[in-house]
């Protein structure tokens, strides 16, 4: 039960994933969380990093879709300044949003990845979306009110994991090594 949980890499943060390792691994498209990933919960407005990192991604070819649990006026206002499509309301942990993005993209599931900073959501919809994941520790310590129980969850789920998978460590990029 616990391998539902087990993400293909844990990366430090979104912002290491390069153009180059993405490519390396037949990536050409990153479906990303919005709140802790993506951007800081409580800052809508991104970062310089953000808009250098999407911009490295863009001229290599490499399409950015956020797929978030938040209302649709949540996300558009996040993601407006960056021009970037978006599915809201994706019902993670369930995988519905994510086939939706494959569908409406017309992407294939071994040519994307879902980086996120939940085991509980991102991580195991992408498993049961048959895509690989990416678990990047959140922006922020501090999360919003909805997200404190799934982080208390998580700590005992990333304990049995680390039990189970001992290989299982932060890595400073994809090419490291994948946690399978």
């Amino acid at each position: 039960m616990v391998s539902q949980f087990k993400p293909t890499w844990m990366v430090t943060n979104i912002y290491d994933l390069t153009p180059k390792q993405l490519r390396e691994n037949g990536v050409r498209a990153v479906l990303t969380d919005l709140d802790n990933t993506l951007i800081a919960w409580n800052n809508p407005d991104g970062t310089p990093e953000l808009r250098h990192w999407l911009t490295l991604l863009e001229l290599a070819g490499i399409r950015v879709i956020v797929v978030s649990n938040n209302s649709r006026a949540r996300v558009d206002r996040a993601v407006a300044p960056f021009n970037l499509p978006y599915i809201h309301r994706a019902l993670k942990p369930l995988s519905w949003g994510l086939r939706r993005a494959l569908r409406r993209w017309h992407l294939r599931r071994d040519e994307v990845i879902m980086v996120g900073d939940q085991l509980l959501t991102d991580v195991w919809s992408a498993h049961h979306t048959g895509i690989r994941s990416v678990l990047v520790k959140p922006i922020l310590k501090s999360d919003a009110w909805i997200t404190k129980g799934n982080r208390v969850l998580e700590k005992v789920v990333m304990w049995r994991l680390r039990h189970d998978y001992p290989e299982l460590t932060w890595q400073e990029d994809l090419n490291e090594r994948k946690a399978h």
